[in-house]
């Protein structure tokens, strides 16, 4: 990880917060100039430490089913077979962990399809998959990009985009919509001037069709960045154990915590999943032996710690892309 000072963890924490906020938008948060951000930001997007997207709405195209999957892999084969799981489309998110598992993923399946052959048959002819144990998601209770308040100052958490609860049914998106959402997609800090410039239509339609999405909930502005790059030393995949009757009350109370970067129920061995992002092992303590302690019905729990996130939102993550071509390349 490259050596980063404080400016240059505040701008990361600022685009987290707000990916499409313009270079003086930041600056003046942070209290520093527009042309200083700029040229620090750039330089943070060259190295491969960010990546902004536009993700559409996980229904967008209608209902799906949702899978957590954990898998071991053959000794040395992690890094393979993390990367031909992120080229598949169907997944959205891929991480390398610590303990009984050696990969964490999440198939996100439309609803028409063969759940046999995209659970069972893709993943087992990876060579180097072993074993795999997928939970269906039932609710998804909090998924934030805000955790990161902290690097910045609480002042900063108004300057947050908040995700907004998705209003419209399907086939809301016209044709326009979706050019739009995917000129975006993968360059989230793109220009509503050169989106209109590529697609053919005005600067103002543009801007009013994301405004429109983004304000509808149909697509969500994302940030990825290493926690480690903020400083941060524990970035925890969590599964719990829950009394049934008390798990709406233990994912809700979780909810709270700035650290929880996203938790959701399962069908499976554990009731809940919880990441969790927090500066430091010690924090982590706290929460471990403090807050998951402090809250009733909460039974048991495992752990694994992430040491290398390959896919967020759909998308690689720019720190792993080297890696996983290493890891992809013929002998």
């Amino acid at each position: 990880m490259e050596d980063l000072d404080e400016l240059d963890r505040k701008i990361l924490a600022a685009l987290q917060l707000n990916g499409r906020a313009s270079w003086t938008d930041i600056a003046q948060l942070l209290g520093i100039s527009t042309t200083t951000v700029a040229r620090r930001a750039q330089h943070l997007f060259g190295a491969g430490l960010a990546r902004v997207a536009v993700l559409p709405h996980l229904e967008h195209d209608g209902p799906v089913h949702v899978f957590i999957v954990r898998l071991t892999c053959a000794p040395g084969s992690q890094l393979k077979v993390a990367g031909l799981l992120a080229a598949n489309p169907d997944i959205r998110y891929v991480t390398i962990v610590t303990g009984g598992y050696d990969i964490v993923f999440e198939l996100v399946a439309p609803k028409h399809r063969d759940l046999y052959s995209m659970l069972v048959e893709f993943v087992h002819t990876i060579p180097g998959a072993q074993q795999s144990n997928a939970d269906l998601v039932l609710h998804t209770y909090k998924r934030s990009y805000d955790w990161s308040v902290p690097v910045v100052g609480e002042q900063a958490a108004p300057f947050a985009l908040t995700p907004r609860a998705h209003t419209c049914e399907r086939g809301h998106l016209d044709d326009v919509d979706r050019l739009v959402l995917a000129a975006v997609r993968e360059d989230g800090r793109a220009s509503s001037q050169s989106v209109g410039r590529r697609l053919g239509i005005s600067e103002s339609t543009a801007r009013r069709r994301l405004e429109a999405m983004l304000e509808r909930g149909c697509a969500t502005v994302a940030t990825f960045i290493p926690a480690a790059a903020l400083g941060y030393e524990a970035e925890i995949l969590l599964w719990l154990s829950v009394e049934p009757s008390m798990q709406d009350r233990v994912a809700e109370r979780l909810s709270d915590e700035r650290g929880v970067r996203m938790i959701a129920s399962l069908l499976g061995q554990a009731s809940l999943i919880c990441e969790v992002i927090v500066p430091t092992t010690a924090d982590l303590h706290h929460f471990t032996s403090r807050t998951l302690a402090s809250v009733p019905g909460i039974q048991s729990w495992t752990a694994g710690v992430q040491v290398l996130t390959v896919k967020r939102g759909f998308l690689m993550v720019p720190w792993a892309e080297d890696r996983i071509a290493a890891a992809l390349a013929p002998s």
